[in-house]
């Protein structure tokens, strides 16, 4: 009797141990996959025995730091911080470092090495999104939308967007008649920045590579304004309506980043970094440099995987969407096999 009392003592106080407290900085929810990521993330940090508690910086940097500083002081024995600002959010990496809470940058990066950097290749994404417009109209004037100049993502993005097309403007087959940042990812901000691009051009605008799925909804209504609705466009995301539009053919490629698969890996490293677990034990771990610093960090790359009207069955198997989501407003007549 007094062994299994024993045994259930240690494992009482294993139980103790282990049961991590994670605390998550979201820069905002107004995206649609940012709930998709916290309940993934959410569900594996709670199926590992942790507790999950949040902050929602609402697109304030600002209010980020503070965010940070309110999740410290609630116990986090570990920190999963979507950034709003890359430049800005030092000062909470500092205040981690110093009460020895590990700290996991979440798809975007926190150029710091002693952060964690979780992501999917977005140099990749850039790729596909620009190998899905590319293989609609290889030639003609082209316009660019990048993300957020506070975030890195967007350079990363437009660099694999670049490695694919760079030839072809080189050529002169291409032609950049406008190219833009849009400030905080808003698709309002994307619409205005479109709108200036087709008034500068004359409405002479034959292909647009947007950087992400808020961004493509913004010039798609800027595109719809002028008749131009349906030219080739790209995305990032899997959000429904974007997936709808592929569907319509209102845009031409959507590359899909599992959230779910994300959000879910990033609540098993926390557990293993509030656990103890060092940087580069995490399993998996590569070594990623290629940040505007260079700074060396630890991280992991999930794949992406494009989606055209012809591969939409791959998220409607992988059930992210519903058929009736997908397919609402098809034409019957035009209808993607998906759809039919």
């Amino acid at each position: 009797m007094k062994r299994l009392l024993g045994i259930f003592a240690l494992v009482t106080l294993a139980s103790f141990a282990f049961a991590q407290t994670i605390g998550v900085s979201w820069s905002n929810f107004q995206e649609e996959r940012w709930k998709r990521d916290e309940a993934a993330m959410q569900g594996k940090i709670e199926e590992l025995g942790g507790t999950y508690i949040k902050a929602d910086a609402q697109s304030s940097p600002e209010k980020q730091i503070s965010d940070v500083e309110s999740l410290i002081a609630r116990g986090a024995d570990a920190l999963i911080i979507l950034s709003q600002d890359a430049g800005a959010i030092g000062p909470a990496v500092e205040r981690a470092a110093a009460e020895g809470i590990p700290v996991l940058g979440y798809d975007r990066l926190i150029e710091d090495e002693r952060a964690f950097y979780l992501t999917f290749d977005n140099v990749e994404v850039g790729r596909m999104q620009a190998r899905g417009v590319f293989d609609a109209l290889p030639s003609g004037n082209y316009v660019f939308i990048k993300g957020s100049a506070a975030d890195p993502n967007a350079d990363f993005l437009h660099g694999g967007q670049l490695e694919v097309l760079q030839a072809a403007i080189d050529s002169g087959d291409i032609t950049v008649v406008g190219e833009q940042y849009t400030d905080g990812w808003l698709p309002e901000n994307a619409q205005r920045n479109m709108e200036q691009i087709l008034t500068a051009n004359n409405n002479q605008v034959d292909a647009v590579v947007a950087s992400n799925d808020g961004t493509a909804l913004g010039v798609l209504a800027a595109l719809s304004a002028v008749g131009l609705e349906g030219i080739p466009l790209s995305g990032q995301d899997g959000d429904i309506a974007n997936l709808n539009n592929v569907a319509k053919g209102l845009q031409t490629v959507d590359v899909w980043k599992d959230a779910r698969a994300l959000g879910s890996k990033a609540g098993e490293i926390a557990m293993l970094l509030a656990q103890g677990t060092p940087l580069d034990g995490v399993p998996g771990a590569t070594v990623f440099s290629d940040g505007p610093k260079g700074v060396a960090m630890n991280a992991v790359l999930l794949a992406p995987v494009p989606i055209t009207r012809d591969h939409l069955d791959i998220v409607l198997d992988a059930g992210w969407i519903t058929k009736e989501q997908l397919c609402q407003g098809v034409d019957a007549m035009d209808a993607p096999a998906a759809c039919q």
